[in-house]
């Protein structure tokens, strides 16, 4: 039988590793999509997974029980998130050569009905680049709303929940990352 977050947190706030590496297993596909979703970069989302289970591992001792483990682990994700977009403002750029113009940038399901053609495959790529620039130009809260609410499927209370603010909060953010994508994104329609 498997064992409960509840008690998984116990055992591991005993000592016994085997029940936090059990939490990081439960946990870790999710933790690393989230971070994939707001970073679009393999090794920065890797830094993140490592950087928030690092965190947690320090921080099991402290956990109280007054909230479920997902939402703080999902709070401790969006504040490493946010201060990896800071700590690293000045490389926020990939040189052109650098970019891999056939992959897509959202984690969105592609449908595989139909072939897609070379042309369409080409339209799609450049729609995706003009995505992910557009991702860019928000504001760190304002991209990781977006990317928690669009690319992960999360609520917007479970959001707030994550971030640690107001549901009202979030829905500001949300609306005004969207606003701004409308606005960059009208010429491609």
């Amino acid at each position: 039988m498997e064992s409960s977050d509840l008690e998984l947190i116990s055992r591991a706030q005993g000592g016994e590793t085997a029940a936090f590496e059990a939490l990081v297993y439960r946990y870790d596909k999710r933790v690393l999509a989230i971070a994939n979703s707001y970073t679009k970069d393999d090794d920065d989302a890797k830094d993140i997974y490592q950087e928030v289970f690092l965190r947690v591992y320090r921080s099991i001792s402290g956990f109280k029980f007054k909230s479920e483990f997902s939402t703080w682990l999902y709070r401790i994700v969006t504040n490493v998130c946010l201060t990896h977009q800071t700590r690293n403002k000045g490389r926020m750029f990939t040189p052109i050569e650098e970019i891999d113009h056939s992959e897509p940038v959202s984690n969105a399901p592609v449908s595989r009905s139909r072939p897609v053609s070379p042309d369409q495959h080409a339209q799609n790529a450049e729609i995706s680049r003009h995505i992910g620039e557009a991702l860019e130009n928000l504001s760190p809260q304002q991209r990781l709303v977006f990317t928690l609410k669009h690319y992960e499927g999360y609520k917007l209370r479970e959001i707030a929940s994550m971030m640690d603010c107001a549901e009202g909060t979030v829905k500001k953010y949300l609306f005004t990352a969207t606003e701004k994508l409308r606005k960059q994104l009208r010429p491609l329609y």
